[in-house]
């Protein structure tokens, strides 16, 4: 993300991307609400990347260089909230539960003005739209906090590592046979991961799976073709750790 553009005010609206559509990185001086109504998006930082299926939603913060790509045809709806208004109170990206009234509220706030009966903007207005968003805001507060972040490491050699994973997620190799590729022990290879990464690396290794099987699961991948390519033993297997992760099997995915 080395050019930045600067687009001052976050957007209220919906748009659609087609599989592997992107829009390059920028930042707002408001916060936004990133949601996908239908596919997958990923949202990255120079931190890392949230992907949200259609049960999620992302929370960008004010001022957050943040780049979008899309897996699966994507419609995707953005709220932008001014800088002074954080319900949730989070100076970081977030990605929170999204209940089916809060779905239906997302996309009814972000409607094309001529389906609302007012423009949508990230301040608001009069009368419906106002205690439309008034709701909104207040099931945001409501929303559960989701792990589903991936952090990019910095150190070498893990990025050594992140490398050859995100080539192979099914890549099963200990973290010992990993240390001796990349020329570290996994002693070390473990100190580096909770220090930089805060998390374990059988955690952050799950979480690297997830977010491809969403990919997978976003382009029609069948599930028992997902588990494979991404490292499970098993379909069952599998679709335990999906469902720990996203509350409903792959099945099930909705928006996918």
């Amino acid at each position: 993300m080395t050019e930045i553009r600067h687009d001052p005010v976050a957007p209220t609206r919906t748009q659609r991307l087609a599989s592997g559509g992107a829009i390059d990185a920028h930042r707002h001086d408001d916060h936004q609400i990133v949601y996908a109504g239908r596919g997958v998006l990923a949202v990255t930082t120079h931190q890392g990347t949230w992907v949200a299926p259609a049960t999620r939603a992302i929370w960008v913060p004010a001022g957050t260089a943040h780049a979008h790509r899309a897996y699966g045809d994507l419609e995707l709806h953005l709220v932008g909230l001014p800088a002074g208004e954080n319900p949730l109170g989070l100076d970081t990206p977030t990605v929170l539960a999204v209940g089916p009234l809060l779905r239906e509220l997302i996309i009814a706030y972000t409607r094309p003005a001529d389906l609302v009966g007012a423009p949508p903007g990230p301040r608001g207005d009069g009368g419906e739209r106002a205690r439309l968003r008034a709701v909104l805001l207040d099931r945001l507060r409501a929303s559960p906090q989701q792990p589903l972040y991936l952090p990019t490491p910095t150190a070498p050699l893990l990025r050594a590592v992140h490398d050859i994973l995100r080539a192979d997620p099914g890549d099963d190799r200990t973290l010992a046979a990993l240390g001796r590729e990349v020329g570290a022990s996994d002693r070390t290879l473990s100190r580096l991961f909770r220090r930089d990464l805060g998390m374990t690396f059988p955690q952050w290794r799950t979480q690297l799976r997830l977010h491809h099987a969403l990919v997978l699961l976003a382009e029609g991948t069948p599930v028992t073709a997902v588990a494979h390519r991404c490292g499970w033993s098993s379909a069952s297997a599998f679709i335990a750790v999906f469902r720990r992760a996203f509350g409903h099997t792959p099945g099930a995915h909705p928006g996918v």
